[in-house]
Order: structure tokens, then C-alpha cells, then sequence
């Protein structure tokens, strides 16, 4: 896919974090800087903007808004209703894709807000993405189609793996596992690193050693065919070290842990989008 073909104007309407993340990417990978702009109400990040990566950063959502084909809503979202119920007119004219990276929000309340009738695509990344290393679920119904669902992967694969779900109620599932995941393995380096200490390291040894760790299996899943079976495998002699933890792991049945926590995280996904209730109906 060609980026700079696929995404001929963006505006990102929030610039914190995640449209940093997202703005970073997109130049890295040969998009112009005054193909973007920000809508951002906070003066200090507005400045950041434009001296970070030279684009256009404006208080005024309309202004940055006009002219895109692509609309990336990057707000809290306890205020993208107010965003989109306020920019309804200017988007029902000019009609680009919605990509919305705001957590909990369902397709046809974000499409409500909008007027009716848009394209609109969701999508689930996860913190990574700020280092360039995200993993990205995104859901758009049959009513959006090949071009945009092409512009907005090729707006999320810039900060690292996209996948598409088949079904809207999939997001929840792709938020426990990659969404909320980094937070899973940062625990496990953190207990790894707290028993290191425990054992007799310098504590400041075994997080180093932790971090690592953590940073080079995920590496090296990455630089394989992301068989994870045969990985752990591979590392695990029969009798060996390895082999005698994951024992101690199993029998304390870290797989069903694993799964009653991923279940209690895409259960609580499902509520937070009901919080933000059921759209319009038109």
C-alpha cells in the first residue's frame, strides 16, 4: 500500500498522546507535513506540535477539519460527542472517513454524532504504538468501504501491526488482549524482578535484568514466525530449569488466571461502551 496515494489530506482532532504517536509515524513514512493538521485546544501541545514535526496546529476543530479525507478522533472520550455534534455540518459537507481511537465508543454512536451516513472506522491501539510498536484492532460495518478502510489502515499500520475483526463486539476482545496487555507483561517483569530480589540480586540487577527480558523475547517473537508454543519450547529443556517453573506456573493454573482476567477485561470493554449509551436514532 502506498501511504501517501491512500491518505491525501488528514486532520487529527486531539493531539495528545496517541496523535503524536500516530503524526510520528505518518511522517516517517513519507507523509507530508502540511498534509496534516490538529485540532487542539491546548495551547503548549499546539506549540509542541508545530516545533516537533512541523505541522499545522490550530484551537479551532472547524479550521483543521476543512478539506480532509481523513478525520482522526483522538479526544477523551467523555468529549467526542460534543466534538463531533459541533463539526456535524462541516463533516456531512466535506464527508471524509472517521477513524476513531477513542476507547469504549460504538460505530453507530460515533456516526450519529457525525450527522448519519460517513464512514466511520474504529479502531483499538495500545501504548506501544508510541515507540512505533503497536498492535491495532479496527472494525468498520459493510457500509464503509475498500478505499477507506484502506486509509485507515494505512493511518494505524504507522505505528506498528494492524488487524481487522469481522464483528464490532471483537474490539472488547482485541482491548483485553493487546489494549490492555503491555500492562500484563509489565506486571509479570515486575513480580519476575521483585522474586530476582528476593533470591539475593541488587534490586536494581533484576529489574535491569527483568526489562530486558521482557524487551528481548519480545523481540525475538517478532524476528520469528510468532509460533508461541514452539518458542517456549525451544527454551525449555526437559528437566531443566525452565521446565521446573512452568511447572509451579501450571499447577497453579496461570492459564485459567490468564483467561478469567482477559474475560473480566473484555467484560468491563463491553460496559464502558454502554456508559456512553445508545445513539440517536434517526
Amino acid at each position: 500500500m502506498n501511504i501517501r496515494t491512500q491518505l491525501e489530506r488528514l486532520a487529527f482532532l486531539g493531539g495528545g498522546n496517541m496523535g503524536r504517536a500516530l503524526i510520528g509515524g505518518l511522517l516517517q513514512q513519507g507523509t507530508r507535513p502540511e498534509a496534516i493538521s490538529v485540532g487542539e485546544a491546548y495551547e503548549p501541545a499546539r506549540a509542541a506540535l508545530s516545533k516537533d514535526f512541523g505541522i499545522s496546529a490550530t484551537p479551532d476543530n472547524a479550521t483543521a477539519i476543512e478539506g480532509a479525507t481523513v478525520v482522526v478522533l483522538a479526544v477523551k472520550p467523555q468529549d467526542a460527542g460534543t466534538v463531533l455534534a459541533t463539526l456535524a455540518p462541516s463533516l456531512q459537507r466535506n464527508r471524509p472517513v472517521i477513524i476513531s481511537v477513542c476507547a469504549g465508543i460504538r460505530v453507530a454512536t460515533l456516526e450519529s454524532w457525525a450527522g448519519g451516513g460517513l464512514s466511520v472506522v474504529r479502531t483499538m491501539p495500545n501504548r506501544p504504538a508510541l515507540v512505533g510498536a503497536g498492535a491495532t484492532g479496527l472494525y468498520a460495518p459493510s457500509t464503509v468501504g475498500a478505499t477507506d478502510r484502506a486509509r485507515a489502515e494505512a493511518v494505524m499500520r504507522a505505528t506498528g501491526e494492524v488487524v481487522w475483526v469481522s464483528e464490532e463486539a471483537h474490539i472488547d476482545a482485541v482491548t483485553a488482549l493487546s489494549g490492555s496487555g503491555p500492562a500484563y507483561f509489565f506486571f509479570l517483569a515486575e513480580l519476575m524482578a521483585h522474586a530476582g530480589a528476593e533470591l539475593g540480586l541488587e534490586p536494581d540487577t533484576a529489574r535491569r535484568l527483568a526489562v530486558a527480558t521482557l524487551h528481548g523475547a519480545g523481540a525475538l517473537a517478532r524476528a520469528s514466525d510468532g509460533d508461541l508454543a514452539r518458542l517456549r519450547t525451544e527454551v525449555t529443556s526437559k528437566g531443566g530449569t525452565t521446565e521446573a517453573a512452568l511447572n509451579v506456573m501450571n499447577a497453579e493454573d496461570l492459564r485459567g488466571i490468564v483467561s478469567r482476567a482477559m474475560a473480566a477485561a473484555a467484560r468491563r470493554g463491553g460496559e464502558l461502551a454502554a456508559q456512553f449509551g445508545e445513539p440517536t436514532k434517526r
